[in-house]
C-alpha cells in the first residue's frame, strides 16, 4: 500500500518533472510513495513528459485538467486521486527541499501533530536569494493571513508541507480553492485548530522554466482571504464580476461623453456604441480576473463573448423594468428604484454568465 502520496501541480514545468522524479526515488528509499503531477494542460508538453517517465517509474502517476486553472484546485484534485494516508504538496520547479519529506514524515507518523509545514521563518530556514521587496512582500501577505487561519504559523504562505489524509477530507467542504495558497485554505477551512509543527528549509533557485509570480498572484491572494472572511455570506467571485461591472459603468459614461458631446453623434448610436464596447471590456476583464482559472481562449472566447452579451443585454432589460415597476407603481424613490434594478441585473448577469459562459467542460 502506498503511504505518502506527493502532490506536485505542474504548469510548463516539462524541464523539472524528471528530475525532481529522480531526487524523490533517492530521498524516499525506504517509503512506499508516489507521486501526482497534476498538469493544467501544459502547452509545453509537461503531460506527455510525465506520462513518459510514468512508463518507465511505477511511482510517478499523471492527473491532466482540461480547461481549468488554479494550484489549489489542482492540489485539491490530486489529493483526491489518492488514497494514501499522509498527502505533501511540493513544488515542481525543485525551489523546495524534497530531503524534508522523511522527517515531515517521522513526525505525522508520531501523532502529536496533524500537519508538518516546511518554513523558510522557523530557526534555521531562509529565503534563499530573494529581494528585499520579495521578501517584505512575502511577509506582509503572511501576516494578513494569521489573522484568518488564526494560528501562530510563522510562514503560512508556504506551499510545502504534508498532511493527514483525514484532516484534509474534514477542511474539504469548505476549501474556497481560489489562486495558489493552499496551505492558507486548509487551515481556515478546518473545522478544528490544526496541531502542526513547522520545520526549516531553505528556499532554493528554480531548477528550469519561468517563474508563475504575477501581478494575478496577488489578486488570487486577496480573492482567497476575501473568500474566507465573507465567502459563506457573499460568493468572492460575485464581488469581483461586481467589480468589473462598476469598472464598466465608468468606462460607459466616459465614452458616450465622447460620443454624445465630443463627437456630437445622436445619442442613440452614441450609447449603442459605449454598450458594445463596454460589455466587450467586461467580458474580457472578466475572462481575465474573474474567470482566470476558466479562461476562454481560440473559438470558445468567440462563443463566450456572444453568450456574455446576450445575458447582460437581459439583465439590462430586467434592470430597467424593475426599477421602473418600483418607481411608478409602488412609489419607492428613484434611488431605492435604481438600486434594486442594478441589484437584480447584476444577479442575473453573474448566475447566467456562470453557468453558460464561463462553465467549464465536462471530462470523461
Amino acid at each position: 500500500m502506498t503511504e505518502l502520496s506527493i502532490i506536485v501541480p505542474t504548469f510548463n514545468e516539462r524541464g523539472n518533472v524528471e528530475e525532481l522524479a529522480r531526487r524523490l526515488t533517492v530521498v524516499l528509499s525506504h517509503v512506499a510513495w508516489e507521486v501526482i503531477f497534476v498538469d493544467d494542460n501544459s502547452p509545453d508538453g509537461t503531460a506527455e513528459t510525465v506520462r513518459q517517465l510514468a512508463q518507465k517509474d511505477p511511482h510517478v502517476r499523471c492527473l491532466q485538467r482540461v480547461g481549468r486553472r488554479g494550484l489549489s484546485s489542482a492540489c485539491i484534485e490530486g489529493m483526491l486521486a489518492t488514497s494514501s494516508p499522509y498527502l505533501a504538496v511540493m513544488d515542481a520547479d525543485l525551489q523546495h527541499d524534497e530531503a524534508l519529506l522523511s522527517s515531515m514524515l517521522v513526525e505525522l507518523r508520531n501523532g502529536a501533530v496533524d500537519i508538518v509545514v516546511g518554513s523558510r521563518y522557523t530557526a534555521g530556514g531562509s529565503l534563499g536569494n530573494w529581494s528585499s521587496s520579495r521578501a517584505f512582500i512575502s511577509r506582509a501577505a503572511g501576516r494578513l493571513s494569521q489573522a484568518i487561519i488564526g494560528a501562530e504559523l510563522r510562514d503560512p504562505m508556504s506551499g510545502f508541507f504534508m498532511v493527514r489524509r483525514e484532516i484534509f477530507h474534514q477542511s474539504l467542504p469548505r476549501l474556497s480553492a481560489i489562486g495558489f495558497k493552499i496551505l492558507v485554505d486548509v487551515f481556515a477551512s478546518s473545522p478544528q485548530p490544526l496541531r502542526f509543527i513547522e520545520l526549516p528549509f531553505h528556499f532554493r533557485m528554480r531548477h528550469a522554466g519561468e517563474s508563475k509570480l504575477d501581478s494575478h498572484v496577488a489578486l488570487d491572494y486577496l480573492l482567497l482571504l476575501l473568500d474566507k472572511l465573507i465567502g459563506h455570506v457573499i460568493p468572492v467571485r460575485f464581488i469581483a464580476f461586481s467589480a468589473v461591472g462598476a469598472a464598466g459603468v465608468i468606462l460607459h459614461m466616459a465614452l458616450l461623453g465622447v460620443l454624445f458631446k465630443g463627437f456630437q453623434l445622436p445619442f442613440g448610436p452614441s450609447q449603442a456604441i459605449a454598450t458594445i464596447i463596454t460589455m466587450t471590456f467586461n467580458f474580457f476583464l472578466n475572462n481575465t480576473l474573474t474567470y482566470r482559472d476558466r479562461r476562454l481562449r481560440s473559438w470558445r472566447l468567440l462563443w463566450g463573448w456572444l453568450s456574455f452579451n446576450a445575458a447582460c443585454g437581459i439583465g439590462a432589460l430586467a434592470n430597467v423594468g424593475i426599477a421602473s415597476y418600483l418607481f411608478f407603481s409602488t412609489a419607492q424613490s428613484w434611488v431605492v428604484s435604481a438600486l434594486a434594478g442594478i441589484i437584480v441585473g447584476a444577479v442575473w448577469n453573474y448566475s447566467v454568465t456562470a453557468i453558460y459562459t464561463w462553465n467549464p467542460p465536462r471530462q470523461a
